[in-house]
């Protein structure tokens, strides 16, 4: 079964694709790619490709240290 997702904010777009039946590579990956029109991290796309694996462990590493605190300015 197919699962694919995408979301676009003004800089970067972020996309995953699953597909549960496949099991050759590049069948499961989430991509994260700047925007070349918002000009500030690019001048054209650059994009960065991890399988879903990586992506979970990405995941978590940013729950465990990207935590917000309101008591503190960053």
């Amino acid at each position: 079964m197919s699962f694919t997702k995408s979301k676009s904010t003004k800089r970067f777009s972020f996309g995953i694709n699953r597909n549960s039946t496949a099991k050759k590579a590049g069948s499961n990956v989430v991509t994260i790619a700047t925007n070349p029109e918002s000009g500030r991290y690019s001048h054209g796309v650059t994009s960065l490709t991890m399988t879903v694996k990586e992506a979970q462990a990405l995941q978590h590493f940013l729950n465990e240290y990207l935590i917000i605190d309101t008591d503190t300015s960053l």
